[in-house]
């Protein structure tokens, strides 16, 4: 199965997800995998898309647990001999009005957005073939909470040289600082998801620099993207786009042409790069 190409979307049961799936299905020249948590949820959401005449399959894949992510590697690994296209959309948020400790919501919300997304790229990245594409869902809030943060953090999370390891440590920090109830004093921002998205933001930016000095010639293209604000149970009815709408930038950045070399490196919201 080697020459099949592969592409695989986190967290694609529902949602703005599931419809990237949907979307990849009708554009991507190859095989599509729906992951999630729950088999039943997403074996669920694979019959959906049967009944529209799509033929998605179906892997299991928690992001929070490394096991699941290294059974996921070892079946593309034998199976595809790579992947292609790789859409790391997983991802959570508290309610505005949960009452869930600040420090609570801080640990978990960073567990699953920032360290398991990171996880997935650490096991799969090198998986990914010659023209592959990888993109990062990241969100506008990022932005708002990177203006949030103190000069120095700000610096830090916008520099073209901050490490990996580096970015790690901060969103350690966070972390701990919330568990101190010092968050604000050291200069954070009072948001747990817009934390964590930086955290994508800059873990992409990060990716895509080491992919050009490791591995220039394959001419992989990683990009970090809002998907705006959308009809989800995460976002809630009275967001603004349908999640159809929401798949649009995603997919766009997975379906770059293999003539493409950009974008690259970048933050995309409505198939528009933004500064960082």
């Amino acid at each position: 199965m080697s020459n099949v190409q592969v592409a695989v979307v986190t967290g694609s049961n529902k949602g703005i997800g599931l419809a990237i799936v949907r979307a990849l299905c009708k554009q991507f020249p190859g095989d599509v995998y729906l992951t999630s948590r729950d088999p039943g949820r997403g074996q669920a959401a694979v019959t959906q898309l049967q009944q529209e005449g799509l033929r998605p399959l179906f892997h299991q894949l928690d992001i929070d647990d490394l096991q699941s992510i290294r059974a996921l590697r070892d079946f593309l690994k034998e199976k595809y001999g790579g992947l292609n296209v790789l859409v790391n959309n997983a991802g959570i948020a508290f309610k505005v009005h949960d009452t869930t400790p600040f420090a609570v919501q801080a640990e978990v919300t960073l567990k699953t957005n920032f360290f398991a997304t990171r996880n997935v790229c650490t096991e799969l990245l090198p998986l990914v073939k010659p023209y592959g594409r990888v993109v990062n869902v990241s969100s506008m809030v990022s932005f708002s909470a990177l203006k949030g943060c103190s000069q120095e953090l700000q610096q830090k999370f916008r520099s073209d040289t901050i490490t990996e390891d580096e970015l790690v440590q901060l969103m350690t920090k966070f972390v701990e600082d919330t568990k101190k109830g010092v968050h604000e004093k050291e200069g954070w921002p009072n948001t747990a998801y817009g934390v964590s998205k930086i955290g994508v933001t800059v873990l992409s930016r990060i990716q895509a620099r080491l992919l050009n000095e490791q591995r220039r010639g394959d001419h992989i293209l990683l990009n970090a993207c809002c998907p705006g604000w959308v009809r989800t149970d995460m976002a809630g009815p009275k967001a603004t786009k349908s999640p159809e709408e929401g798949a649009e930038t995603p997919v766009y950045l997975a379906l770059l042409p293999s003539s493409a070399d950009a974008p690259h490196g970048q933050f995309v919201s409505d198939k528009t790069v933004k500064p960082w």
